[in-house]
């Protein structure tokens, strides 16, 4: 099973995203943003009395006139509803219990998943504020003050959470399953390639967008291994595609993405790579996950001498930040060359959790300097010691030296291709980090 997630939903202006902050920054690092994206932090791994988890902030949504106010903030909450395994319901202590409170809060409530009610901006110290009270009428629970300003009973908050999280044992007993998630922009054959796969209508298929609106976790088993596949949910569009709907299917796919060991990039071979494949891409490279571009709906394409190299030369033209990625044609609907994909992601989750011993990567280091001599600034050179790897998943390098100014990030790069021209890390993305004489570990 996936490590448990925590999602925060609430109306807008109630302190989501500064709790989100709160609660998560004094641990692991939070995503960063990926280019383009209009999003802030979205997601978090995070750590509370040994138990590790995930993290999830719904905030950012700001309705143009207040009759979208409940439409939007209605889609918001379902995402982080439909994955989360326990939600935060935050609140504003100052304004009371407001109808929109109301309506998340029986939303909530018809979900039949664990709520814990937050009652934020509860700044003052010493006796419980009379109004924390009145959040009782929302019939969630206990109430929890708490403040995102200063983090006061923000680790009562993460207690109450503990107790809605599987066992230990539960979360470590699907480990060996590799977990695949299929992302990419709505009415992309996502569903179709699920129950091509699984031979049974599994997953609803229409030409609508947005179909599906769960993401659905889906074991499956054959004679190549076990995976878990997540197919992702696409987005309901209106005739117009407004900005704000466009992040919740980036929402999605990050959700997804955050759990999977592998990621399919589903691309419609009819469009080529769009924005928002872009987008979704850069996604599971920010997150340093295994990639396969899978292109969709090839027998829709009409053929001549060439054409599938011309549609690869651009793919990797558009998607050039991972060209590391393997590029495979089929169709979901006729089944044409789905039988690759097994093969395809079991070789790059291999890759993508490859162990290379210091003094391999050391022989390499000295060759390539041998071929290629480190630059130099000012009569200063660059030296470069030793290399090491420290993780896998993606895998890890850390390069120490005697300056990480001199250390140009074209060398970087040029280091980065003898790694992979001597041991092939296909389909994973690689994680160099620079240190140099006085670095703190």
């Amino acid at each position: 099973m996936a490590r448990p997630l925590v999602a925060i939903v609430g109306r807008p202006n109630v302190g989501k995203s500064m709790l989100f902050n709160r609660l998560v920054g004094q641990r692991l690092s939070i995503v960063e943003d990926t280019p383009g994206v209009t999003r802030d932090r979205l997601y978090a791994e995070c750590e509370w009395c040994g138990r590790k988890f995930d993290m999830v902030d719904t905030g950012g949504i700001e309705p143009t006139t207040e009759s979208e106010i409940l439409l939007f903030m209605r889609e918001q909450a379902q995402i982080a509803i439909d994955a989360a395994t326990v939600i935060i319901l935050v609140t504003d202590l100052r304004t009371g219990v407001t109808a929109a409170d109301k309506d998340v809060a029986n939303m909530l409530l018809r979900s039949k998943k664990p709520v814990v009610l937050a009652v934020n901006k509860a700044d003052s110290t010493g006796a419980t504020d009379l109004g924390v009270y009145e959040f009782y009428s929302l019939g969630l629970g206990d109430p929890i003050p708490v403040s995102a300003v200063h983090g006061h009973g923000t680790g009562d908050l993460l207690d109450a959470c503990l107790p809605y999280f599987p066992d230990l044992a539960d979360e470590e007993e699907e480990d060996d399953r590799i977990r695949v998630a299929i992302i990419g922009k709505p009415n992309v054959g996502k569903s179709s390639l699920v129950n091509h796969i699984l031979g049974e209508k599994r997953v609803i298929v229409s030409d609508m967008a947005g179909t599906t609106r769960d993401a659905v976790d889906t074991p499956y088993e054959n004679e190549l291994g076990r995976y878990v596949f997540i197919d992702t949910a696409g987005i309901r569009r209106k005739s117009k595609v407004d900005e704000r709907v466009e992040k919740f299917s980036v929402m999605r796919a990050q959700l997804a993405i955050e759990r999977a060991d592998v990621c399919l990039i589903m691309i419609d071979a009819r469009d080529g790579v769009t924005e928002q494949d872009t987008k979704i891409a850069g996604l599971a490279h920010e997150a340093g996950k295994a990639s396969i571009v899978v292109v969709n709906k090839w027998d829709l394409v009409e053929k001549e001498t060439g054409t599938m190299e011309k549609m690869r030369k651009d793919i990797m033209r558009d998607l050039s930040f991972m060209s590391y990625a393997p590029i495979l044609f089929i169709s979901a609907l006729t089944g044409q060359r789905t039988n690759r994909i097994f093969e395809l992601i079991n070789f790059v989750n291999d890759q993508s959790s490859m162990r290379i011993s210091t003094g391999m990567l050391n022989n390499v280091l000295a060759d390539a300097q041998a071929r290629v001599q480190p630059p130099t600034d000012k009569g200063r050179r660059l030296k470069i010691y030793y290399m090491t790897q420290t993780g896998v998943k993606p895998p890890n390098f850390v390069i120490f030296c005697n300056s990480r100014e001199l250390f140009h990030f074209s060398y970087q790069r040029y280091i980065e291709n003898q790694i992979r021209s001597v041991f092939g890390l296909e389909g994973t993305p690689v994680r160099i980090v620079i240190r140099q004489k006085g670095d703190k570990e």
